[in-house]
């Protein structure tokens, strides 16, 4: 049964999404939810498995590696680095409220890797909420889109160009935003 989401366009909300799991986990059947990336890094995970011990269902959870990690990977981007980034730091590009994280002017002082999901809509808030909190402007920045897909792209630039960038490149969700000096590696 395919419940697959992408941006603005969901084939079923994710109560429904819960619902079909506890349904069909009624059924005493094995029923696989097979998701995108970590399904605990900014997804919806947690709410299923809810909805599976609300009604008793036993369940089993493989984590996949998270795309916040495998994706830059796939591209040659190290999210840390022993000379360059000694951290990374995983941030939703929107909130539920579709607003930007209220963290915003710490994240831009933090000397790590800024990963953001989720991000792409909100690219020219994010780098206007960095730069203008103190992420100097000529820090990497990468966007990967439709990563460890046959049609992934990699826009490379800095925060002082990457909204021009992405726009010259049409880019288009799925991406990731990597933000920070590991960026400026190139392992690919």
């Amino acid at each position: 049964v395919y419940v697959g989401k992408k941006a603005g366009c969901h084939t079923m909300k994710q109560h429904e999404i819960s619902l079909l799991l506890a349904e069909k986990g009624k059924e005493e059947k094995i029923v696989v939810r097979l998701k995108g990336g970590d399904p605990f890094v900014f997804g919806r995970g947690g709410e299923e498995v809810q909805a599976l011990q609300s009604h008793n269902i036993p369940y089993e959870v493989i984590p996949g590696i998270s795309s916040a990690i495998a994706v830059p990977e796939i591209a040659g981007i190290p999210v840390t680095h022993r000379n360059l980034s000694r951290s990374v730091h995983i941030i939703t590009g929107h909130t539920a409220q579709d607003t930007l994280p209220k963290n915003i002017r710490k994240y831009a002082r933090l000397d790590g890797t800024l990963v953001f999901l989720m991000g792409l809509r909100k690219l020219p808030e994010i780098v206007k909420g960095l730069t203008e909190n103190g992420k100097n402007e000529n820090t990497p920045v990468a966007i990967v889109s439709n990563g460890a897909y046959a049609k992934e792209s990699t826009v490379r630039g800095t925060l002082k160009n990457i909204c021009s960038l992405a726009e010259q490149s049409k880019v288009e969700p799925p991406a990731i935003i990597v933000v920070g000096e590991a960026v400026g590696l190139d392992f690919s």
